[in-house]
């Protein structure tokens, strides 16, 4: 056999052998600098972090700004509310009732407990809400709503029942928002995600946390003497438990207990 023919073949074989592998080189290399480069997504950080939350709603959704003004109850609401008593007769935006007969309440207590006594012995009765039972406080607490959305932690629009020793209600406040005026246009707010994202980049969101109800609202976004500006809120419940909110327009962490939060301008 001629060898320079065995040779140009061995060469031509190293040559495509060359070629293959510096192909399977670079197809491994890219892929190696892919996955370096690749950012880790959000939903991949909170995997890590063991935290699960409820469904959250698929398409956009949208929101406005509302103006509102405090109500000033007067002696004509007053003499509307029957076995009830006003502690004061003057015009006030803070109405303080005492009842002629306490309302015992069940040993568990139930919101559909005072339903009938909502509607038919509490001014604008039907536009509040349910939100806690403070055991430790003695109160019952109703938030207003508009439109079906509640008014969170506003002391304008909210009701407190007082509890006594024997759990029975004895008294209660009320504050009540009106004039609601839609300020703006509805307008594509942030989606929920983006308010889980920024609770855990703040780290208020824990590892191994699960939101298990996520809702929308209002809550004062500017507080002056005379009327107040209501922006959407978004309200996460996090382990049945706490509740934390975050602005649906500007996405910042909203503080109800901050100097700031309740400062009238």
């Amino acid at each position: 056999m001629d060898w320079s023919k065995i040779k140009t073949i061995f060469i031509i074989t190293f040559l495509i052998l060359d070629v293959y592998l510096l192909f399977q080189f670079m197809k491994i290399r890219d892929a190696n600098n892919y996955e370096v480069i690749t950012p880790t997504t959000f939903e991949d950080k909170l995997k890590a972090d063991e935290i699960k939350y409820v469904e959250l709603p698929k398409e956009p959704i949208k929101g406005q700004y509302l103006s509102a003004k405090p109500r000033t109850f007067t002696k004509g609401d007053i003499v509307k509310l029957k076995g009830q008593s006003a502690t004061s007769d003057e015009p006030s935006s803070i109405l303080a009732i005492t009842l002629d007969e306490p309302i015992q309440l069940n040993s568990k207590f139930e919101p559909a407990d005072l339903a009938p006594f909502m509607k038919e012995n509490i001014l604008f009765g039907d536009q509040y809400q349910y939100w806690e039972k403070n055991d430790k406080k003695g109160t019952i607490t109703y938030f207003q709503q508009y439109e079906n959305v509640p008014l969170y932690e506003n002391i304008n629009g909210m009701i407190i029942f007082y509890i006594n020793e024997d759990n029975q209600i004895t008294s209660y406040q009320q504050t009540y928002l009106e004039e609601m005026d839609k300020l703006t246009e509805k307008e594509e707010i942030l989606p929920p995600l983006k308010a889980i994202e920024t609770l855990h980049q703040k780290g208020v969101l824990q590892p191994k946390s699960k939101i298990t109800k996520i809702e929308l609202g209002y809550s004062t976004l500017i507080q002056l003497a005379a009327s107040q500006v209501l922006a959407p809120t978004w309200r996460l419940v996090v382990n049945d438990k706490e509740s934390l909110f975050v602005n649906a327009f500007e996405g910042q962490i909203i503080d109800f207990n901050s100097e700031e939060n309740s400062k009238v301008e």
